[in-house]
């Protein structure tokens, strides 16, 4: 939706609730900005389909007709539009504060916290989570790139293409999908939804999904399967993965939590060899990228590429926040 249209049916709403009485057409042309001023034809449809939208969104737009005039009149009651009363028990307040801060990615904490600063607003106590401990915070990590495309489209019931690695190697085939819905595992996520070129459900990791989502046709035609559970179709699909090893160098005395999940740990020099189980490859290389020179991979070599294509681009990026907080050009 463009700016302009959005600031239209702002004002519309604005100018309907403030009204004491209702108001005809004509004086609404010319009360809200935006409208037609010259063609009446104009202005006719663009009314009708700002009525249209706001009432498939839930404002409730009353029609008044009065048998003293020639046209009806519109108004929006505010006891139909505004909120009810919120009350909440202490534990559901506290569930709240703890929702609105759960979420690291930036899209979504946006939402959670402006949810929560209407609640206090409106004299909802929904502040620090008070379910004990204090200490202990839960996150949700969804550091996937892919991730806040395809909850949009999961909320917009509209579907989306990518390109989708597949777990043997490097190659990726482009994938058009009906998106039911986005699922945590274990640490990861996963799109579930009707793959149209193959004509079946089908789960996507979504660590596997190469460059930008883009979305294809119109919102709401996505239709998710009456009573679907989205987490049992996960867990077979994860149950499959085949399960991969790899051989790590670890500093002797270093990385106690890795030695603790390893299969195996080889007693060397200053250097041990420790082997790990993983399915993933980009998750796998981003945790060993974060244990620094304390480790390196040694097999398979598509994961130790993966590990160290992961420095490399935290290397440039820290080198472009450098030139950027120094006031250097890219061209310089």
């Amino acid at each position: 939706m463009s700016r302009r249209k959005t600031e239209r049916l702002l004002n519309l709403v604005i100018c309907l609730l403030a009204t004491r009485r209702p108001l005809p057409a004509e004086q609404i042309r010319q009360a809200v900005p935006g409208y037609d001023r010259d063609s009446d034809e104009a202005f006719q449809r663009m009314f009708e389909r700002d009525k249209n939208e706001l009432r498939e969104i839930g404002i409730p737009i009353e029609v008044h007709r009065d048998a003293w005039e020639d046209e009806p009149g519109y108004r929006i009651a505010p006891e139909a539009y505004e909120l009810p009363e919120i009350t909440l028990e202490p534990d559901e307040a506290a569930v709240l504060g703890l929702a609105a801060r759960v979420w690291q990615r930036a899209s979504l904490a946006e939402a959670a916290s402006g949810a929560l600063l209407k609640l206090r607003a409106g004299g909802v106590a929904a502040d620090e989570p008070a379910l004990g401990g204090g200490a202990l915070e839960l996150r949700v990590d969804t550091r996937d790139p892919s991730f806040p495309a395809l909850w949009e489209a999961v909320r917009d019931r509209r579907a989306v293409r990518f390109g989708y690695r597949v777990a043997a190697g490097p190659s990726a085939a482009t994938r058009t999908v009906e998106p039911w819905g986005v699922v945590s595992r274990r640490g990861k996520w996963y799109l579930v939804g009707h793959d149209r070129d193959r004509a079946a459900q089908r789960v996507f990791r979504l660590s596997r999904i190469i460059g930008e989502v883009a979305t294809v046709g119109r919102p709401g035609v996505v239709r998710v399967p009456e009573g679907v559970d989205l987490r049992a179709l996960v867990s077979p699909w994860e149950e499959r993965q085949a399960e991969r090893l790899a051989t790590v160098a670890v500093r002797r005395g270093a990385c106690q939590g890795l030695r603790q999940l390893a299969r195996a740990v080889r007693e060397g020099g200053d250097w041990d060899e420790a082997d790990l189980a993983f399915v993933d490859t980009g998750r796998l290389a981003a945790w060993m990228a974060s244990l620094g020179p304390d480790v390196r991979v040694l097999t398979p070599p598509d994961a130790r590429d993966a590990v160290i294509a992961v420095l490399k681009g935290a290397h440039e990026a820290n080198a472009q926040g450098s030139d950027h907080e120094f006031g250097a050009s890219p061209t310089q």
